[in-house]
């Protein structure tokens, strides 16, 4: 039999209502690829057992002619979806015996809809960072490594063991969120799919806080169809959360006709910035060519304000960290330090012991700029500036459909290479952040392998509930690029 986990989900899913084989024998093809992979780390919590047991429910569902959209799926779930009696860590010591007692609504709407749990995946602690370095449970490892070179390699962040699972075939399908390019950096690191969708389109609900203007779930898959079934289930108005838009959801699978033919494809001049790998530059230039000799019209274009983008991240994210992060005290839930004295003594020493050097820095930052004296001079300047961003893709959406951009500026580095200088790794959200200020979608495709064997990744960006356009010149390009995941990494 063909190893089933080579397949993708719109392959499994023929295969299953053909009955070539049983939900089964995928889900424990992807438990056996879980046992040889788990030097990488990608999972905090393994629930191999419960999905043996859905996949035989699964099975007799198929059987009676019952099968759900996703039936059948392998999905790991990002350990920041609050998941109904299954430990969710958040990837801090401060949650390491939060055993929510409700479930995420993006979970519920997956699993009612077919999909298999195989377990949460690793992150940075709240989500925090671009290499899941900082995760309370240890780095997680990127299967791909330079030729040559036996030195492990950071997998992206913060849905660093979400992406590492889909490269490493030990997930068909994993959930991340995405603040400032939490699901689309990892993704381009490790040569899979990732798509934030438009804010608002998918619920927050059940997904611990890290900036609520700015966090948005998404999947991460091996192919762009993929990403297509699964969003269908995911998008969709969620009266728990406040923030989720009521929105016609469309067959996003539907839309993946595999004609652009007429597609005006923006250049932002202003991505052309120092720091840029010039293989990346290079690829940059060639995927364009790849759309105008498939018919779309490529146009220079302008975001003048893009520059401000990371600074004003910065601000804003660290702000709404700092007050999302308040409830964590060691009162009512998680952990809680020992011997202290009093209700003080409580709040500082389980914050002083239950979050990392990353929260604790993005907690001051925040404090800091909220604080009186600062608030006008730093966050209401940096809320004016974000409007900025936001109305530069407005202007630029009257002329263009989607926008293309590198999704990194450079490839995946050594794990721990910019661990000492916090500046370098917030550059890694250089290309990526400002999507999320203006709560716009974005998605990364790899298209090719570097010189040195690591995978480079295209973003694409599209107006506000512009999922279908970029689905599909998405998946135009993958099909020219013809990427691969390695057989064996």
């Amino acid at each position: 039999m063909t190893d089933l986990t080579r397949l993708d989900y719109a392959s499994i899913r023929k295969g299953l209502t053909s009955k070539a084989f049983t939900t089964k024998e995928v889900v424990q093809s992807y438990i056996n690829k879980m046992d040889s992979t788990r030097p990488l780390n990608c999972y905090i919590t393994e629930c191999a057992d419960k999905a043996l047991k859905d996949a035989a429910a699964s099975d007799d569902r198929i059987q009676n002619n019952e099968a759900r959209p996703l039936e059948g799926l392998p999905l790991a779930i990002k350990d920041n979806y609050c998941t109904k009696g299954i430990l969710t860590t958040n990837g801090s010591k401060i949650l390491s015996n939060f055993i929510p007692p409700y479930e995420s609504t993006i979970t519920h709407r997956l699993k009612g809809a077919g999909a298999i749990a195989l377990g949460k995946t690793n992150l940075d602690e709240f989500a925090m960072g671009s290499s899941t370095i900082t995760s309370y449970y240890d780095p997680t490892i990127n299967p791909w490594k330079k030729e040559g070179s036996d030195r492990d390699l950071t997998p992206g962040g913060s849905s660093g063991g979400s992406s590492a699972s889909v490269a490493a075939r030990s997930s068909l399908i994993a959930l991340g969120s995405d603040t400032g390019g939490s699901i689309r950096q990892p993704a381009s690191f490790c040569g899979v799919v990732g798509l934030k969708p438009t804010y608002g389109l998918c619920s927050r609900f059940g997904i611990i806080a890290f900036a609520s203007s700015l966090d948005q779930a998404g999947p991460i898959t091996r192919t762009v169809r993929d990403s297509a079934i699964v969003l269908k289930q995911m998008a969709g108005h969620d009266p728990h959360d406040f923030t989720s838009v009521k929105y016609p959801v469309p067959d996003y699978e539907a839309a993946l006709t595999g004609n652009i033919k007429g597609l005006k494809v923006g250049i932002p001049k202003e991505y052309r910035m120092e720091g840029l790998d010039f293989e990346v530059s290079e690829w940059w230039e060639k995927t364009s060519q790849w759309l105008s000799e498939a018919g779309a019209e490529i146009i220079d274009v302008s975001l003048p304000h893009t520059r401000y983008a990371l600074p004003v991240y910065y601000i804003v994210a660290p702000a709404e960290a700092s007050s999302n992060l308040a409830r964590y005290d060691g009162v009512r839930y998680g952990y809680r330090a020992e011997g202290a004295e009093s209700i003080e003594g409580i709040y500082e020493m389980t914050r002083t012991q239950g979050f990392g050097d990353e929260v604790k820095r993005r907690i001051l930052l925040g404090t800091y700029v909220l604080s009186a004296g600062k608030y006008e001079d730093y966050y209401l300047r940096a809320q004016r500036v974000r409007q900025k961003v936001t109305d530069d893709f407005t202007e630029v959406f009257k002329s263009v459909d989607v926008l293309l951009t590198p999704t990194t500026p450079t490839t995946a580095f050594e794990l721990g290479e910019n661990t000492a200088d916090p500046l370098a790794m917030y550059m890694q959200d250089l290309f990526t952040v400002a999507t999320n200020l203006a709560g716009i979608p974005g998605i990364s495709v790899p298209v090719t392998t570097s010189r040195e064997g690591l995978p480079i990744g295209m973003q694409l960006i599209g107006p506000r509930f512009g999922e279908e356009v970029i689905l599909r010149t998405a998946d135009v390009i993958e099909r020219i690029a013809g990427f691969k995941l390695k057989e064996e990494f």
